[in-house]
């Protein structure tokens, strides 16, 4: 069985329902696909994770299926809608790590994404 992490039910929601509901933003989005893809993810990376993800998560959590807020919501009643899914699914889901997603250099994938003459790598000297 492999080893598995607690994450938050809206940064889980955010990823399969691809509507940015974590309380933590982008740092949530970031530490859960970080987290089940095995590396420290650049914002490029983000949407290829998340396809990868969000069925993984659904098959993890089926009950999540169709929990997905409704459009034209305010900030409020996104926020009540929310706390109400919490209360139904739990406020954290426990989450697996992929099993299939390969290691992707960053700066490989920037270049694919928008071009090798764009992308700008610039060495940094370490720390003393």
């Amino acid at each position: 069985m492999t080893d598995s992490r607690a994450f938050a039910l809206a940064d889980v929601l955010s990823v399969t329902t691809e509507k940015l509901l974590s309380r933590r933003h982008m740092d949530g989005i970031y530490d859960i696909l970080s987290y089940m893809t095995g590396q420290s993810l650049f914002t490029p990376q983000l949407p290829d994770a998340c396809d990868k993800a969000k069925p993984a998560l659904l098959e993890q959590h089926p009950q999540l299926v169709d929990v997905c807020p409704p459009d034209g919501l305010d900030r409020h009643d996104l926020l009540a809608w929310l706390t109400e899914a919490e209360r139904v699914h739990g406020e954290t889901l426990d989450v697996q790590p992929l099993t299939d997603w390969q290691h992707r250099d960053p700066i490989e994938d920037a270049c694919d994404k928008v071009g090798a003459e764009k992308v700008y790598v610039v060495p940094v000297p370490p720390k003393d």
